[in-house]
């Protein structure tokens, strides 16, 4: 009879732990594709506060979360955009673009969020998406509630966990995405736009890693609060490391993370006596653990972080 409390406690854990890993396995999602191409995304950070800003916007003025998926994921691309004009076309360095990046979005979305939302609700209360339990599945005992009670961005992220990985692996766009992060000069030998495969993928990154913004807002608080993200896209170059720059592996990282920040929700809850100061460094540190721990062997692609100048011979 003392295991059905427990039972009861890891089950709940479990299912805030996939809703706490969803913003950060759309932005390790996309910090994958980013650095397969060759290129460093350290601004995941930024990017997922201009998601989150965009889908709070989008759906305050429209009452659709629907649209502000949208417009947060419109604006994703757009970051992207600028990170691959600094970083590709500028030649500036990537991981300098990246904190550009990061730097600009946390500003313009504190200086627009006032001037949208005001000063003293963020965005009021949003419309959003709510849980969508899937018929039988959800009542099983311990992964039920955790797996098949989620919300739409939940199960999209699986299901793109998968389809990335299959692109990645099994189809010529994913081989050409490949050859630039590990080799750009035989991949433009073998014609190849360079160029072109890192716009498309660092503006693909931005969008993935609004996705993870918008799901704070639309699935999670329902408002835009200044720097929401709250390190979640650095969590993610974590994730990505971990994970062994692979998209399935990067979300399963991910999920490992928001485990341990389910965690330490929980143990802020059962300990209020201890300053929950100590708790919060638990997700922080166990990526810097896992990375320490597991990191043994990996390799990132060859190119990445390296600028590419197809007329240098």
């Amino acid at each position: 009879m003392n295991i059905l409390p427990d039972i009861g406690l890891v089950a709940v854990i479990l299912a805030s732990g996939v809703r706490l890993a969803t913003p950060i396995g759309f932005a390790a999602l996309g910090g994958v594709l980013a650095e397969r191409s060759g290129v460093y995304n350290v601004g995941l950070e930024g990017m997922m506060l201009w998601g989150a800003f965009g889908a709070a916007a989008g759906a305050y003025f429209t009452g659709s979360p629907v649209a502000g998926l949208a417009a947060g994921v419109l604006l994703g691309m757009v970051a992207g955009l600028l990170l691959a004009v600094l970083s590709v076309s500028l030649a500036v360095n990537q991981l300098v673009a990246g904190i550009a990046v990061n730097l600009l979005c946390a500003g313009l979305t504190a200086f627009m969020a006032r001037i949208t939302f005001g000063i003293s609700d963020g965005a009021g209360n949003i419309a959003g998406f709510q849980a969508l339990p899937i018929p039988y599945l959800s009542d099983l005992p311990v992964i039920g509630s955790a797996l098949f009670k989620q919300d739409p961005l939940a199960y999209l992220l699986a299901i793109l966990a998968v389809f990335v990985a299959f692109c990645m692996y099994r189809t010529q766009a994913g081989l050409r995405l490949r050859a630039a992060g590990e080799s750009p000069r035989a991949a433009d030998s073998a014609g190849v736009n360079v160029t072109a495969v890192r716009y498309g993928a660092l503006m693909l990154s931005g969008a993935l890693a609004a996705a993870g913004g918008c799901h704070l807002v639309l699935c999670q608080v329902y408002l835009f609060s200044e720097g929401m993200s709250a390190g979640k896209g650095f969590i993610a170059l974590a994730a990505v490391i971990l994970g062994r720059w692979h998209p399935v592996g990067a979300v399963a990282a991910a999920l490992f993370f928001g485990i341990c920040d389910a965690l330490q929700l929980q143990l802020q809850f059962s300990n209020p006596h201890i300053p929950y100061q100590i708790f919060l460094i638990l997700p922080f540190a166990a990526s810097l653990v896992a990375l320490v721990w597991f990191n043994g062997g990996t390799r990132q692609p060859e190119a990445t972080g390296k600028i590419f100048d197809r007329e240098t011979r």
